[in-house]
């Protein structure tokens, strides 16, 4: 049976796997190549345990290699097709990312830039980058440089002698600026997702950031000038992805995520997380009966404001900005409490902040992402979005690779060995 999937999947095309691997939730989703999008064909989930995950980061490989398992196979069955590629997505509280720019003088100006010369730039600049990053970011978290591992990186904006361009081969000129975004991850994190990855059998295509996943699944719909603040409520963390002229400038990552507004919601009613968390989904869908309705708005109130204290922290590493971007995008399944929508769209939370004027508030939703067809139905609301942004890098990294991608990821990959 095995085999004939396999034959059947062969004959009908390229198929993806995108893994979202949540502190609450696993999500499997199957993705098709099919004229120059991607359609997404298997959806599958499954719950994680107490003990799985903690603040975004794998604690138990064993069950957590189990609950993928569960989740694929379900997305399998929906799809008829087995995928043979997968991408994976990484988050928590120590996964930094960062944009640096850097600038670099040609020796010969009249010249024309060729492969094998921005083959060089890009190999010297990203040397550079990844040796200030990698050290600022030990110092900030405490491990050792030797102990932090690039996750994954993007040419952010090229530009040379000031003038803009998308690919530099055939241009003269002597200043070549390149900014190139970089997020890292504790050894002990990426490796945990690597084991996952090997014994799922397949080719890993890529671990990507989340943040950074969801901000370019969107970010580019405007073309360059696409401005944003894209805010991913998880169950163990919230990420953060701040985006600018087109290019993500940076994503920060704290442990506040939905379990902490269940934890609340399990000591004030004195009743189990499992309980808890029917509660506080029964009160995000207004369907919480009236005489209960008032404790737990209370309860998710308090959370709410801690939470935004948390937000308010992580822009403030993006203070040197002349402004902050005014249109926020929130998604993932603690977005949908009430609370939060309405706690960004208070008056007094970005006081501090360099917002030219108050933010707007959005719900992300599976049409906001245009490169994906959903062919289920089962993809329906802020929740499914960051496995559809995963599913977004995969059509990426599994299209017609752009000359300057191609010869990032031959850089990358030296520096992860």
């Amino acid at each position: 049976m095995l085999e004939l999937l396999k034959k059947h999947r062969k004959e009908k095309g390229n198929a993806i796997l995108a893994l979202d691997i949540g502190t609450e939730y696993v999500k499997a989703l199957v993705i098709q190549l099919r004229g120059g999008k991607g359609h997404i064909i298997g959806v599958g989930k499954k719950d994680q345990r107490m003990g799985d995950m903690q603040n975004g980061a794998v604690m138990d490989i064993a069950s957590v290699i189990r609950n993928c398992k569960a989740a694929i196979a379900d997305a399998e069955r929906m799809a008829g097709i087995i995928p043979t590629q997968l991408i994976l997505g990484i988050a928590g509280e120590l996964v930094k990312g960062d944009t640096t720019c850097l600038k670099y003088n040609r020796k010969n100006p009249e010249s024309k830039i060729d492969l094998s010369e921005l083959k060089n730039i890009v190999h010297k600049v990203q040397w550079k980058c990844f040796e200030e990053v990698r050290s600022r970011l030990a110092n900030e978290t405490g491990y050792n440089e030797i102990d932090i591992k690039l996750v994954n990186a993007a040419i952010v904006d090229m530009n040379i002698d000031g003038y803009k361009v998308s690919n530099p081969i055939g241009f003269q000129g002597k200043e070549v600026e390149v900014s190139i975004f970089n997020a890292f991850a504790p050894l002990v994190h990426y490796g945990a997702l690597q084991t996952i990855g090997a014994e799922l059998n397949m080719d890993l295509l890529a671990i990507t950031v989340e943040p950074y996943a969801v901000a370019r699944a969107m970010s580019y719909e405007d073309g360059g000038d696409f401005n944003g603040i894209f805010i991913d409520i998880g169950g163990g963390t919230t990420d953060i992805a701040v985006v600018k002229n087109g290019g993500v400038l940076g994503t920060k990552m704290f442990t506040l995520g939905g379990r902490v507004f269940t934890k609340r919601l399990a000591q004030i009613l004195n009743v189990s997380m499992k309980d808890a968390e029917k509660i506080k989904i029964a009160y995000s869908n207004d369907e919480l009966e009236k005489q209960s309705y008032k404790v737990v708005r209370e309860a998710m109130k308090m959370d709410a404001d801690v939470w935004v204290s948390g937000v308010e922290l992580s822009l403030q590493e993006f203070a040197h900005l002349d402004s902050l971007p005014n249109r926020i995008y929130i998604c993932g399944g603690g977005s949908l409490l009430p609370e939060i929508k309405e706690t960004l769209e208070s008056p007094d939370w970005y006081k501090s902040l360099p917002f030219s004027s108050q933010p707007r508030v959005k719900f992300l939703n599976p049409k906001d992402i245009s490169s994906l067809e959903d062919e289920t139905g089962k993809l329906k609301d802020a929740t499914d979005i960051p496995a559809m942004a995963l599913a977004n890098i995969a059509l990426e990294l599994a299209g017609d690779e752009q000359v300057l991608l191609g010869l990032l990821k031959k850089v990358v990959r030296l520096m992860q060995v």
